[in-house]
């Protein structure tokens, strides 16, 4: 699972599949949140309009003092201080209005996109559990984690600041439009000339950036899984001298997200200073008209000045859409991936009719009826399988890699669908019994240990969550893992690292064998369960095992045929195929393929 780039990953020049569907969906998370998202809407009008009143009071003002400057030249008068001082502690009021209704808005967009987020999160960890393990054998596992990660916390700050800033842009633009009308409808028709040029230029710009901005998301997930990767198996790559080949990996994918990511950006970058170079010139020619007005008698000084803030305002908001686009385009790439994992196929749908383990008394017969299987529809890995297990039986599955030993495995959990023939159990088609409860009866140890970041006691108790002590000890003694847990400085409640390296990778082994102990499964599966651990401590957890086998339907894929010579049945399998079936001892007396094989392990004449 999870090496290099993912499959499908897009390369430069891809189109994004579905822009609008996915913007769709996204607003469709909002849409539960309305009446918060209306109480914003109301927040960032009234903050706007406040402050869109500044400049036209602060007119006033200025009048007032023109008039007196005016009046005291003239020898008419003097300027009326108080009335100035009246008008200013009005505006500031005005001001201090408008900063509370912006502090209220953000605090309630702040709690909107915080239940988005987490409802996000919430849907894609019940998605991924819900996915076949197909789609994480094709999927890097950095890619994954960038659409949980990198692609929602892009959605979040989108959604908790620049949604309260494009309403406020909008509302901005209405009310400043009204303002200037008010003042110069001249004037304003200058102004609103400039509009649709700036948007001429941002549409162009944002179609040619939006494939960018998809490609920057995918390329970087491609890092993610690659960085993901190497970090895990870091020992592996300095014992194979992989370093310079990861290096040149990751050079090829860090130089595909730089590219994307340098057009993207250099494109989005180029809407702010495009949009604040027309208006500029928009504002030196209400300069220039609005001086012509005010000699003319036509404005007042107070007025040009209030339509000259009002101008400035005025492209303010579309600079800031503008540069708000960018992020939107990010955005809807961010959202495009997460709602593409959340539309991927899940595992197929139970029956209504599901059977229940409750319901049925199963006793541990197991029969693959001519099942055939492959990973994909052109290969198949199995071909007409078929063999019957009675209850108790120890079952071995032994052969070369690749011959399908695991997949049988997998078959057997319903982790994959046969593609024909069927898998029994007690009778029962395992595709009608509910999946969870079918796989509650197998107890699974395979060759690839997985530990969490607690406590040992816990790691075991996982096979069974209301485990007591004395049952988790119990197991841990059966597994022949106590005397070692005891010696370790806190014993049973010492803590496993995230990584589970601070143990030996034996004892790692040894501890998820005792976790399937306390399952008490009623059907065992062993996937070279002790493959990672040394001779003296695989003669110890076979002792165990074979207790633990004792009445079981049990089966063993083993590559040490030594841990399998007491099997009530040996399967041989060569390219999905079963070639050879009987005991140990049969098998070599037939003097095939298992004979071959058994004395390739323990020839002694090299």
């Amino acid at each position: 699972m999870g090496g290099g780039m993912m499959p499908g990953a897009m390369m430069p020049g891809a189109k994004p599949k579905n822009f609008k569907g996915s913007i769709v969906k996204l607003i469709g998370y909002l849409g539960k949140h309305t009446r918060m998202i209306l109480l914003v809407c109301v927040l960032a009008i009234f903050s706007t309009v406040f402050t869109i009143l500044g400049p036209k009071i602060l007119g006033n003002a200025i009048d007032v003092l023109f008039t007196g400057v005016m009046n005291q030249i003239a020898g008419t008068g003097s300027i009326n201080f108080k009335k100035i001082g009246g008008i200013l502690l009005f505006l500031a009021g005005l001001y201090g209005v408008s900063a509370l209704f912006t502090y209220l808005q953000g605090y309630v967009m702040s709690g909107v996109t915080a239940k988005v987020t987490y409802k996000l999160r919430k849907d894609i960890s019940d998605k991924l559990h819900k996915l076949p393990l197909g789609y994480y054998d094709k999927t890097s596992q950095g890619d994954v984690l960038s659409r949980i990660t990198n692609d929602v916390d892009t959605i979040s700050q989108t959604l908790n600041q620049s949604l309260t800033q494009i309403i406020t842009s909008v509302a901005s633009i209405i009310g400043i439009s009204i303002m200037m009308l008010s003042i110069s409808w001249q004037l304003t028709l200058v102004a609103v000339c400039i509009l649709p040029v700036s948007m001429i230029f941002i549409i162009v710009i944002m179609k040619k950036s939006q494939m960018h901005f998809k490609n920057q998301q995918k390329f970087l997930g491609s890092v993610n899984g690659h960085v993901e990767e190497m970090l895990g198996s870091h020992v592996v790559v300095k014992a194979f001298g992989g370093e310079e080949d990861s290096l040149k990996t990751f050079g090829e994918y860090n130089a595909s997200l730089y590219k994307s990511a340098w057009k993207a950006n250099f494109l989005s970058g180029l809407m702010m200073p495009i949009t604040v170079f027309i208006g500029n010139l928009s504002y030196v020619a209400i300069c220039i008209l609005g001086g012509y007005f005010t000699v003319n008698g036509t404005m007042t000084v107070g007025g040009i000045q209030a339509f000259i803030q009002y101008v400035r305002s005025f492209t303010q908001p579309i600079s800031q859409i503008a540069s708000i686009s960018n992020i939107l385009q990010q955005t809807a790439a961010a959202a495009e991936r997460v709602f593409e994992l959340l539309e991927e196929e899940e595992e197929v749908k139970e029956d209504t009719d599901a059977l229940a383990i409750s319901s049925v008394q199963i006793e541990g017969y197991v029969n693959f009826d001519h099942v055939s299987f492959g990973y994909s529809s052109d290969k198949n890995i199995i071909n007409n399988f078929s063999t019957k297990v009675k209850p108790g039986q120890k079952i071995a599955i032994v052969g070369p890699t690749g011959a399908g030993k695991t997949t049988i495995v997998k078959l057997l959990m319903r982790f994959y669908d046969v593609n024909s023939g069927a898998i029994t159990i007690d009778g029962h088609d395992i595709r009608k019994f509910n999946r969870d409860e079918l796989r509650s009866l197998f107890g699974i140890v395979l060759q690839d240990t997985w530990l969490f970041n607690g406590s040992i006691a816990d790691n075991i108790r996982y096979g069974k969550l209301d485990a007591s002590d004395e049952e988790v000890i119990n197991a841990a003694k059966a597994a022949q893992v106590d005397h070692f847990v005891r010696t370790l400085p806190e014993g049973y409640n010492m803590t496993l690292n995230e990584e589970a390296d601070n143990i030996s990778r034996g004892q790692k082994q040894l501890l998820t064998i005792a976790r399937a102990i306390l399952a008490d499964p009623k059907i065992l599966i062993l996937d070279e369960a002790t493959s990672s651990v040394d001779t003296r401590t695989e003669a110890l957890i076979q002792i165990a095992m074979d207790n633990l086998m004792k009445g079981r339907t049990s089966f063993v894929i083993a590559h040490r045929l030594s841990t399998i010579r007491n099997a009530d049945l040996i399967l041989v399998m060569r390219n999905g195929d079963i070639i050879e079936q009987g005991t140990h001892d049969e098998l070599l007396a037939n003097n095939g393929f298992y004979a071959n094989l058994y004395s390739s392990q323990f020839d002694t004449s090299v």
